[in-house]
């Protein structure tokens, strides 16, 4: 695990990408998140999305997070992690939201992560959001294999197409269940996803 944050603290910010993990919180941030993921016992499934938000893991250093589900939703890994996270400020994300309150009453709780883990955005417009290029998704990939070996996943999905495409690209001869990712109106057919992930028996 510490080869694989070292990795991702090494990556350099640019006019178009941000990398939260140049901060020393949240490179603790994720790594409290891993040691919990990988100390909870049941099924381990990986869901991968597209890239951090600003408004979420792009502050919190954790996928499909954000500052106000620590506050506010009572899922036990939320609340485990609450004083051991360091968040400068807090927003609030609309997908982080509805992972979260969906996840509250479920017994599995599955790693997320994304396809490019650091935030890309338009030039000038750090505040924004973008799709990751191929060449951010090859080096997500990369990642996301040596995470899958360290987290040794009974099932991967994608959350969303690029999320989808990128489990593809990283594990091409598996096959993967497919999410819809909760924005834009997604929340229904998310949901509609992930209860056929959670609770999938082989």
């Amino acid at each position: 695990m510490e080869d694989l944050l070292k990795k991702l603290a090494a990556y350099p910010n640019s006019d178009t990408v941000a990398n939260p993990y140049l901060e020393i919180y949240a490179v603790e941030n994720l790594r409290h998140y891993f040691e919990y993921m990988l100390n909870l016992g049941g099924k381990r499934i990986l869901l991968v999305g597209e890239a951090p938000g600003h408004r979420g893991c792009r502050i919190t250093g954790i996928p499909f997070t954000s500052g106000r589900v620590f506050q506010e939703i009572p899922h036990p890994l939320l609340v485990a992690l609450k004083e051991k996270i360091t968040l400068p400020y807090i927003e609030a994300e609309s997908t982080a939201t509805i992972v979260w309150n969906y996840l509250i009453d479920k017994t599995t709780t599955p790693l997320f992560w994304n396809s490019f883990p650091f935030h890309p955005h338009e030039k000038d417009q750090p505040k924004g959001n973008r799709c990751p290029t191929d060449e951010e998704v090859n080096f997500g990939a990369e990642i996301l294999k040596s995470l899958h070996g360290i987290y040794k996943p009974e099932l991967v999905a994608g959350i969303g197409h690029r999320g989808l495409a990128a489990v593809k690209r990283a594990f091409s001869e598996q096959s993967f269940c497919y999410i819809r990712h909760p924005s834009n109106g997604g929340k229904s057919l998310f949901i509609e996803g992930m209860n056929t992930v959670i609770y999938h028996t082989p």
